[in-house]
């Protein structure tokens, strides 16, 4: 698996040094590291989870070390997720402008390259949650505990990136069929004014040919002797 981009260094000092005060800090530095590390590389599904691994093993190992009295390792973990949580929000944001860019060009979402990205999109939330529960299936007992405890409030209330990430993927499908619909409303269209030419024109034929039969039906004039 490919190395994430980060500083597991600078994320392990940040949460070994915490104070319970520090919970809107300790989420803005694991967003930061966190986006950098995906706008660093490809965003496929293999590299987000990559990443979100590679922090949040930072961010347990840290909250391991924080000795600071009465701080709450749960606490901890809950900021780095939600760092790791506004991160994707960026990630499901950067694919709904480009999906919307490329359907508003023509594109069509049945496409098998596209269709991936949609579906990669709606995974981003399971993504996020294999990526932690291996996370805690490596911490040690007390980590593991606080963890297990995270991960139970994330399933039971889900991700802010995987919210959108679900109703991205159901604008850009209804922008989908609405371009179908627009479309098979033009060419209905067209058939129309086509249809309604070509009554026209077989008008004009048949009148053409109504003319010329009565002139080949009117009666010769004998010529006088």
């Amino acid at each position: 698996m490919a190395k994430a981009l980060i500083d597991p260094d600078a994320l392990i000092s940040l949460f070994e040094n915490a104070t319970a005060k520090q919970g809107e800090q300790l989420k803005k530095g694991v967003a930061e590291a966190t986006l950098a590390a995906l706008q660093a590389r490809e965003l496929s599904l293999k590299n987000i989870r990559s990443t979100l691994k590679a922090v949040s093993e930072a961010a347990s190992a840290g909250a391991a070390k924080n000795l600071v009295p009465n701080i709450d390792p749960e606490a901890l973990l809950e900021q780095a997720v939600a760092g790791m949580d506004a991160a994707l929000l960026k990630a499901v944001d950067a694919n709904r402008v480009a999906l919307e860019t490329l359907v508003a060009q023509g594109a069509d979402l049945r496409d098998k390259h596209l269709k991936k990205a949609l579906g990669d999109l709606e995974s981003f939330e399971d993504t996020m949650f294999a990526a932690l529960k291996k996370t805690a299936a490596g911490a040690s007992a007390p980590m593991a505990g606080a963890w297990g405890q995270v991960l139970e409030k994330m399933q039971a209330g889900g991700t802010l990136s995987g919210a959108q990430a679900t109703m991205t993927a159901e604008q850009l499908a209804q922008q989908m069929q609405d371009a179908v619909r627009s479309t098979r409303a033009a060419s209905l269209r067209a058939a129309q004014v086509m249809a309604e030419s070509y009554t026209a024109m077989v008008s004009g034929v048949l009148i053409g040919m109504s003319e010329a039969f009565q002139a080949a039906a009117a009666p010769r004039k004998t010529p006088k002797r």
